[in-house]
């Protein structure tokens, strides 16, 4: 089965910042190389949804460029859309479960889902309610938006990914994944064993959710002010306790090379802090919550994740 996979029907659930991206740099690609053998669809909702299908997702790089990009069909119905060989998932983590089983009657055993979400039990939350298909466990690393309804904004470096074998699925051969986001000129990243990686972004997502909720500071305005990063550093090194209390091994210098990375974003607003200063749903559970829960379970102390993620809720 796993040997004659094909990609042909793409699949992009959730067209916000991550989505949007990915999403419209393929479409963009496949525009551009004239294939006919690829077909995108976008699952998307609202007056964001009404946009793209009237004018295509407008996509504003960091380098300056504009895309417009234009699935086959844009839609909030999935039974408008062909089965996906592969199939991108970048929903916010409160709607992960209802999207799974809004989509599971659709998807077939040899479908490629890659969830471009935050989490380090994205996975296993997915598995929870879907026994078929090829989960791969994935990070992901971008600075985008919905600026307006039908418009994404990237910001920083470009964006990228990382992922790996899904457990039920050893024999998994990548190859056509590295072939085909090649071919897509996106970055992307095999890594036999994904989870240091999920729990290195991680470390990085949810400290700098977290500390810029708190402040109303961009990323790099944390880094450059002393007691916001001492706030970061120690939430950083709980969350590396806990890492290593589950057995995930991590470099050393883990915390000083992330805050190095995040140099390269100094402008970025993580959506979370963006969503608690609009007072809208948010994934403060995702980050707070499950730092939280997981330091009580496994004997970590989490006094500064404690204090500033009760104060943002």
């Amino acid at each position: 089965m796993l040997d004659k996979m094909e990609i042909k029907n793409i699949w992009i659930c959730g067209v916000g910042g991550v989505g949007g991206y990915f999403g419209g740099r393929i479409a963009n690609k496949i525009a551009q190389l004239g294939e006919k053998k690829y077909k995108i669809y976008f699952l998307a909702r609202g007056t964001h949804l009404e946009e793209i299908k009237k004018n295509g997702l407008k996509l504003q790089m960091s380098n300056g460029e504009e895309l417009t990009c234009k699935p086959n069909l844009a839609s909030e119905d999935i039974n408008k859309f062909p089965v996906p060989d592969l199939c991108f998932i970048c929903v916010k983590s409160y709607d992960l479960d209802d999207l799974i089983r809004a989509i599971k009657e659709k998807l077939a055993n040899n479908t490629v889902i890659i969830p471009l979400m935050n989490g380090i039990d994205i996975h296993e939350r997915i598995r929870k309610n879907l026994k078929k298909s090829i989960v791969l466990p994935a990070c992901v690393y971008i600075g985008s938006h919905v600026e307006k309804p039908g418009l994404v904004i990237q910001s920083g470096n470009p964006g990228f990914f990382n992922c790996g074998f899904d457990p039920k699925y050893l024999n998994f051969n990548p190859q056509i994944l590295i072939d085909f986001f090649k071919e897509m000129e996106i970055i992307f990243n095999w890594r036999d064993d994904p989870y240091p990686a999920i729990w290195e972004k991680y470390i990085l997502v949810a400290s700098f959710a977290l500390v810029t909720a708190h402040t109303g500071q961009t990323m790099g305005g944390v880094i450059y002010d002393n007691n916001s990063l001492d706030m970061l550093k120690k939430i950083m090194q709980e969350i590396v306790l806990i890492a290593e209390r589950k057995g995930i091994k991590l470099a050393d210098n883990i915390i000083e090379t992330i805050i190095e990375f995040c140099k390269d974003y100094p402008e970025v607003k993580p959506s979370y802090a963006r969503d608690v200063e609009k007072g809208k749903i948010n994934e403060g559970d995702l980050f707070g919550g499950t730092i939280i829960r997981m330091g009580k379970t496994l004997g970590v102390s989490t006094p500064i994740t404690n204090s500033i993620y009760k104060e943002n809720h």
